[in-house]
């Protein structure tokens, strides 16, 4: 048989086969970290030599003015963040600043209006261009219902405006109203959300759920706990994250779907009353180097909850010099309080601490991992959380991107977005003549489901090159027929 005719059915057999969703992407798992300006120093101490085992950094500096500007908290073109930026990009790390206000009447009034959503687009788009980020994230929080379809608009236009680069979406978490009403009454407006996760889910190119701070809300695991008497008081349990997720992703498409991943704790208040029975006061946040002085002062052994976070439970008395051999369990405060208040039908106060640390980490991973969403989002990192989660993160997950294998079945021009676009980047950033950027957002390791100018630029080089099209041909930078056959047989090489 002719050796061309051979190759040319090789190559039709290959793109006639079904490919699943799963069998059509290969898998990647993609690592993603907060940096807080306000611990600026010893975040990007900490992160800077371990920025391989990341796949985007997300200086947390940016704050909503209320004419639709940004007030830069951090001053991202002074050190440190300057080292960390090219540093960055020089180990194609996506270098993504996040834009935050939780001011609900501000997002309303800037987003509602036409002229100032166009306004805050072309702010934020210049702001991007300008720095030469990889693209921004939105992280409004607590916004209006009636904000909802505003939202959607900025988000859309946004998106088109930001052309090759990213756009990342933070947004609150979402739990089945059988559980966050568990046992009470559906109220009559649950349904109503701000957030409308089908265009979100649409228009960004990652969501990031906040998958922490989850208190009471999740009402079925409250009784079940409170049926045994058991503490109950986490950061996050997995429990509660796979539903959210599982919820959530009817919406949002798992490939584009982060799960955000506490390193902080909190410090409760509890009063135990007869039953025993918990209510729980919030008193403050902290990093785990808190709470290990504080274990160690009153002689106690923290544990591993039920759920995977770190915990244990004391009053505020002398210090403790027990040795080790004989330190007091973290839960023997708790019973110790909870026995009194059955017993003496009262209460009793004690504090209760609750963190994650590095195992717990690890088993959000492999959470994530086993429910298939794109990776997932640390908030925060500032050299406080347990050191212990680099080793997690180099050892647990693969940062750096997998090329898609979806072959191309239809014509792209600028605007396009999907697997397809990817793929079709990474066969152009295999050829140097040909490349689409060459760091940053689109180059090679960091391609995108997005198709901007840079990506049209680099298609007419492609054509060029291989005499398929050239200026003044109307298909010169679109990828139709004749390109879209090359393309897929460079395809079967990679």
């Amino acid at each position: 048989m002719d050796m061309k005719l051979a190759r040319f059915l090789l190559v039709a057999i290959f793109f006639a086969l079904p490919l699943s969703a799963d069998a059509a992407v290969e898998k990647n798992f993609e690592v993603s970290g907060w940096i807080p300006y306000w611990r600026a120093a010893t975040g990007t101490t900490d992160v800077l030599p371990r920025l391989e085992t990341l796949t985007e950094v997300n200086p947390f500096v940016y704050t909503l003015r209320s004419d639709g500007t940004f007030l830069d908290n951090g001053k991202l073109q002074d050190e440190p963040w300057a080292t960390l930026q090219a540093q960055a990009r020089a180990k194609n790390v996506r270098y993504i600043p996040t834009v935050m206000t939780s001011n609900s009447s501000l997002v309303h009034e800037l987003l509602s209006k036409k002229s100032s959503r166009t306004d805050l687009v072309e702010y934020i788009e210049s702001v991007v261009k300008e720095n030469n980020f990889d693209g921004i994230d939105i992280d409004f929080e607590g916004k209006k219902a009636e904000t909802r379809e505003h939202f959607t608009a900025f988000l859309k236009e946004l998106n088109v405006a930001l052309g090759d680069k990213m756009l990342m979406c933070t947004i609150e978490t979402r739990t089945p109203f059988e559980d966050r009403y568990y046992g009470i009454e559906i109220p009559a407006d649950a349904g109503t959300f701000a957030n409308d996760l089908k265009a979100i889910g649409q228009h960004c190119d990652r969501v990031r759920i906040m998958a922490y701070d989850q208190q009471g809300i999740d009402l079925k695991l409250v009784a079940t706990y409170a049926s045994s008497s058991q503490l109950y008081a986490p950061v996050g349990d997995p429990a509660w994250i796979e539903k959210v997720v599982n919820l959530m992703a009817r919406d949002i498409p798992k490939s584009k779907m982060m799960i955000g991943v506490p390193t902080y704790g909190y410090e409760y208040n509890v009063t135990a009353y007869s039953g025993p029975q918990y209510v729980y006061d919030i008193l403050w946040t902290f990093n785990p180097g808190y709470a290990t002085p504080i274990a160690e002062q009153y002689g106690i052994t923290p544990y591993r909850a039920p759920w995977g976070e770190m915990a244990f439970s004391y009053t505020a008395t002398a210090t403790s010099t027990k040795p080790i051999t004989s330190r007091i369990s973290g839960l023997a405060t708790a019973i110790a309080a909870g026995n009194f208040a059955t017993a003496h039908n009262s209460n009793l106060q004690f504090r209760y601490m609750v963190w994650p640390d590095a195992e717990s980490i690890r088993q959000r991973i492999a959470l994530a991992k086993r429910l298939g969403v794109r990776g997932i989002s640390i908030f925060k990192l500032d050299g406080g959380q347990d050191p212990g989660i680099w080793n997690v993160l180099a050892t647990d997950t693969v940062a750096s991107i997998t090329p898609s294998r979806t072959s191309i079945a239809r014509v792209l021009t600028v605007g396009s977005v999907g697997e397809d676009v990817k793929t079709l980047q990474m066969i152009l950033n295999k050829d140097v003549a040909t490349q689409v950027a060459v760091s940053g957002a689109g180059s090679p390791g960091l391609e995108t489901t997005r198709f901007g100018p840079m990506t049209k630029t680099a298609v007419q080089k492609f054509q060029q090159k291989y005499g398929i099209a050239k200026l003044g041909n109307p298909a010169f930078g679109t990828v139709g027929p004749a390109t879209r056959a090359k393309l897929n047989e460079l395809l079967l090489a990679l």
